[in-house]
């Protein structure tokens, strides 16, 4: 895991080949079927380049988008294994109805079916790091079918611009901090891609409870929950909330964000800054996403744990067949 933070720019380097291009058809609307850390490009696409109108399919077979929509849209079936479940039957669900269709994975049973149906895909580096460390690859390679020339030269120079080291000392210090605590991620919508990945890091890497929110919503629903009246005091006691902040959010959410760390700290509740500079986009998202995999890392060593494998997703796969 070490190896795959510091080496994580390096990613960037990589220039994916799309195999069969002939047969990809690029459509306006770009559905992208994944799961864990093969949805994750996508997510992190849709918050900041909205003028690609990405659709998030995770689940089995595809999105209710209707049977027009669904012709006037590109799915591409995204599964770093290639042996995601619900990733190759939403593939053979395209397959059935005559979409446009590709594929991102490193090998499997997708790269079989892709392969063997003529579909247009591009194979991913396997390196042998987890999905959720893949996310450069996943990238560029989404980026690469979906048509992004410009956004794909920009993000390339990340490989020179962005050193995992300089974030170490963040994540140590923050893991410090978030030692027997249950960690919950607060962003503006614009990031609630950043903030679930917080999640996800946390839960798979660091092997904790870890959740996540965004403003304004939380402020209607969600605070409440830590108001930490007499009686349940001792709940929220286990909490710490970690404010992924942004010069490029909307002032009034800012605002929002100094208002709600101030009650919480009222009523003990411990709250953390995450700032994410004043960089360009690309640098913003992929530093910080460095910060949580720090922060993910140091908390397993922290608890003893391994922060590699995820043995309790393999246990239930083998449950469910």
């Amino acid at each position: 895991m070490y190896e795959s933070i510091k080496n994580f720019n390096k990613q960037f380097k990589y220039e994916p080949i799309i195999e069969n291009a002939s047969k990809l058809v690029r459509k306006n609307r770009v559905v992208v079927a994944g799961m864990g850390g093969s949805e994750l490009a996508a997510m992190l696409m849709k918050d900041n380049y909205p003028e690609t109108d990405f659709i998030l399919n995770r689940n089995y077979g595809l999105p209710r988008l209707g049977n027009d929509k669904l012709k006037d849209s590109l799915i591409i079936a995204s599964s770093y294994s290639g042996n995601t479940e619900e990733t190759i039957d939403a593939f053979n669900t395209a397959i059935t109805k005559g979409l446009a269709l590709a594929v991102i994975t490193t090998g499997g049973k997708l790269l079989e079916l892709a392969q063997q149906n003529n579909v247009s895909y591009i194979q991913i580096p396997n390196t042998g790091i987890q999905p959720r460390m893949a996310i450069g690859y996943s990238t560029l390679a989404l980026l690469k079918i979906a048509g992004k020339d410009d956004i794909l030269n920009e993000i390339s120079k990340l490989s020179s611009t962005l050193n995992p080291f300089d974030y170490e000392n963040s994540g140590r210090e923050l893991a410090k901090k978030l030692h027997n605590k249950i960690p919950v991620v607060y962003a503006s919508k614009l990031n609630s891609a950043l903030a679930y990945i917080w999640k996800i890091k946390l839960n798979e890497t660091g092997k904790i409870p870890a959740f996540y929110n965004i403003f304004p919503e939380l402020n209607h629903n969600e605070m409440t929950g830590f108001s930490a009246q007499e009686s349940t005091k001792h709940l929220s006691n286990n909490f710490a909330c970690v404010l992924l902040k942004d010069s490029d959010d909307d002032p009034r959410i800012s605002r929002r964000m100094e208002m709600l760390a101030r009650l919480y700290q009222e009523r003990r509740i411990e709250t953390h800054e995450v700032v994410l500079g004043d960089a360009n986009r690309l640098f913003k998202i992929f530093s910080t996403t460095i910060i949580a995999d720090w922060t993910s890392f140091y908390i397993a060593e922290s608890y003893g744990v391994d922060p590699e494998q995820i043995p309790m997703v393999e246990e239930f796969k083998k449950m469910i067949g």
